[in-house]
């Protein structure tokens, strides 16, 4: 009887081991081994220190900034595009969101402006605001980069236009949703 005994009570240890190995080793791993699953649920790129911008644009709106080259090529439109659509997309909360464009004053075609990205905020690139919010902006590749200020001026995302517009639209409204300000 002491075998059989013994054989059950190893038994019940066995499975005990088996419920409450995997979960003592999660424990240890996340609260002592430093290691954490990413809890990051953005599409774009969160900037570790935001990056203060002193340049003079209508403020107190959360703003899309693109910059653009002496030559409006395809992906520079598709960003326009991205950007454009993505506005549009927040329907109700589209007067809280400006977007804005940075490049030289002949750069783009002023009718293709006007026409297709009403209520674009275009800056001359050679402009004292244009030089200043350029000067202030981190690298990023021309025509592909949206970088994202909040409206106290602060710059804390950058998207890359050709990754999921959708990605941006998504954080966009998390962020409006959250946001007491703009």
């Amino acid at each position: 009887m002491t075998t059989a005994r013994a054989r059950g009570l190893h038994t019940l240890l066995g499975l005990a081991a088996l419920f409450f190995a995997p979960l003592f080793a999660a424990f240890a791993l996340y609260y002592g081994g430093g290691w954490r699953p990413a809890q990051s649920t953005n599409h774009g790129v969160l900037l570790r220190h935001p990056v203060k911008i002193a340049a003079p644009w209508p403020a107190d709106k959360w703003t899309l900034v693109q910059v653009g080259t002496a030559h409006c090529t395809d992906a520079c439109r598709e960003s326009l595009y991205v950007t454009r659509q993505t506005w549009l997309g927040l329907a109700k909360e589209l007067d809280r969101v400006q977007r804005v464009f940075v490049a030289p004053a002949d750069c783009c075609e002023t009718g293709f402006l006007a026409q297709q990205h009403p209520r674009l905020i275009h800056l001359d690139a050679a402009s004292d605001p244009g030089r200043s919010l350029l000067a202030a902006l981190p690298p990023g590749t021309p025509d592909r980069t949206i970088y994202l200020v909040d409206p106290l001026g602060n710059l804390i995302m950058t998207f890359d236009a050709r990754d999921n517009p959708k990605g941006l639209l998504t954080d966009l409204r998390k962020l409006l949703k959250l946001s007491h300000i703009g």
